[in-house]
């Protein structure tokens, strides 16, 4: 995954009114933390922040912090992204700063892909679960996680257990879990009509 670069600032005051003027700015306000480290209050650029979540990885992506003093060359993940309701601006944003040789968790979206057996056969395809936990090195943290349906048939289930993850990645949630199902019956061959 490749990482990406946003500059950041720190900031000595806090509040709804410093958050509300930086936001005018084009800022938005945050908040570094990690293991073993003091939170620092920063502000990032809202354009910046916004092109390091595009992409495959989204929110997973590895961030580069320039600037901010100790905080600069520090490898960040988005821990948690407030939005505004209407405008969908970004209100704050957690940073959590990470060491590329500790594993992580994440929640990491799930991907359907090709068409289920079933489904030909007249059933309905059933998405249970739209996202994963999973932990791993912040280098190997996948943008998403396929779940390929073509050999599903009718009545059946794949589970978490069942899914095929990158080496070095394990899933968090039960292997008992649904992730995708069939339903429903097969068509019933139409009977030639009476004469």
């Amino acid at each position: 995954m490749q990482q990406k670069t946003i500059s950041i600032e720190l900031r000595e005051k806090v509040g709804k009114g410093v958050a509300r003027k930086l936001r005018t700015q084009g800022r938005v306000p945050g908040v570094v933390y990690g293991k073993g480290v003091e939170p620092l209050a920063v502000s990032v650029d809202a354009k910046e922040l916004a092109g390091a979540i595009v992409g495959e990885g989204g929110r997973n992506n590895l961030i580069s912090l320039q600037g901010g003093g100790s905080l600069n060359g520090t490898t960040v993940i988005v821990a948690d992204l407030q939005r505004a309701a209407l405008k969908g601006e970004y209100i704050s944003v957690d940073l959590h700063q990470i060491n590329l040789d500790e594993k992580v968790r994440v929640h990491v979206p799930i991907a359907v892909v090709g068409t289920a057996a079933g489904v030909k056969d007249g059933g309905m395809l059933e998405v249970l679960m739209h996202s994963l936990d999973l932990e791993c090195l912040p280098a190997q943290i996948p943008g998403q996680v396929e779940v390929d349906v073509t050999e599903l048939s009718l009545g059946h289930t794949i589970h978490v257990g069942d899914l095929a993850l990158p080496a070095g990645v394990k899933a968090l949630d039960d292997p008992k879990t649904s992730v995708v199902s069939i339903h429903g019956k097969a068509k019933e061959p139409v009977a030639a009509e009476e004469e």
